[in-house]
């Protein structure tokens, strides 16, 4: 069976003592629905965009936000494609807890990936051909992944070790990073390998309880410097298969985005006091309150004058409403009495 070779370093501990510190108050902390359906809508758009962009995606985070949300754009069909295929993965993956990791499953995440994007006959189905990974600048081979003819043994034997190993034998980060890792190496599929690994990746987090409200988004910490992000998975071939480097990577991370997430989180539940100690109650905040607080904590405040800015399409009287009804509830409070008046944040 795959036997993974690695060692737990202490930065690698100290990543999963602020992974599991981050997942405690992000699980805990009291929001109310449209806070939580927000979170999770942002984390959807982060994950398809950056999942796709760090593959060649031309399309914006805003392009992409568009075409998740139905609106017809000017684009590469392919690059529309491929952020609805994201889409649908991540539906499945959500979908997939408490069931069993297998080979089909993994054909079928591609099969979702590739769908209208590859050939018929390579979408969900294992390579038959050699393929190399070659640097797109120099055009120099920087991987050479296992012959076609060892994928299907080498997919087998590691879905194997990915059922044996439960939460009680390794870490859920861990063996995530490891799987991310593994189906990088076998690269089983003609293209979108490094999607499939992604998204196994976090299906195990999902699957072994790490789905931390799918709150988060690890495709950006990669986009935001693919180069670190393939220079950490070829880390693992120039040390001789040995994947702490990696692991260490992975887990860091993980533990960067869940960070945070943890200070948004504990912001909203502390400084906006959501939840008030009257019967537990929480406050119901609508879409257009939640960007008002979101503007007053990155600005500090907002007066009239940034109304439109902020509301391109909504009148002056509207957004006074919302606020109105945010100082009724004790979450905003208004300085000052004239056209330049500040609407600040209750501390």
């Amino acid at each position: 069976m795959y036997e993974p070779q690695f060692t737990i370093t202490n930065k690698i501990l100290k990543n999963i003592g602020i992974i599991e510190a981050s997942k405690e108050v992000i699980e805990n902390s009291p929001l109310v629905p449209a806070w939580e359906a927000k979170f999770r809508e942002d984390a959807l758009v982060r994950t398809v965009h950056h999942g796709t962009h760090i593959e060649g995606n031309d399309l914006s985070k805003t392009e992409a936000e568009q075409v998740l949300a139905g609106h017809t754009i000017v684009g590469r069909e392919r690059d529309i494609q491929e952020v609805l295929n994201y889409r649908n993965v991540l539906k499945f993956i959500e979908e997939f807890q408490g069931k069993t990791i297998s080979e089909e499953g993994i054909k079928h995440l591609h099969a979702l990936i590739a769908h209208r994007v590859l050939a018929d006959d390579q979408v969900g189905e294992f390579r038959k051909t050699q393929v190399v990974v070659k640097n797109a600048e120099t055009g120099e081979i920087t991987f050479r992944p296992p012959p076609a003819v060892e994928v299907p043994f080498l997919v087998a034997d590691f879905v194997d070790w990915v059922n044996a190993m439960g939460s009680e034998d390794i870490h859920p980060t861990i063996k995530a990073g490891i799987v991310h890792y593994e189906l990088v190496r076998i690269h089983p599929f003609m293209d979108g390998n490094g999607r499939v690994a992604r998204a196994v990746a976090t299906l195990i987090l999902f699957s072994e309880g790490y789905d931390i409200k799918r709150f988060f988004s690890l495709e950006e910490y990669y986009d935001r410097e693919p180069l670190h992000y393939y220079e950490a998975l070829q880390s693992v071939g120039k040390e001789n298969g040995n994947l702490t480097s990696w692991l260490a990577y992975f887990t860091e991370g993980l533990a960067i985005e869940l960070t945070r997430i943890k200070e948004k989180v504990k912001a909203l539940s502390t400084d906006l006091k959501i939840k008030k100690s009257l019967g537990g109650q929480q406050l119901a905040l609508t879409e257009r309150q939640i960007k008002i607080v979101e503007f007053m904590q990155e600005q500090g405040f907002l007066q009239n004058k940034a109304f439109f800015e902020l509301f391109p399409m909504v009148s002056e009287d509207t957004v006074l409403r919302e606020l109105k009804d945010l100082l009724k509830k004790g979450i905003v409070k208004k300085e000052g009495s004239t056209k330049g008046a500040k609407y600040v944040l209750c501390t």
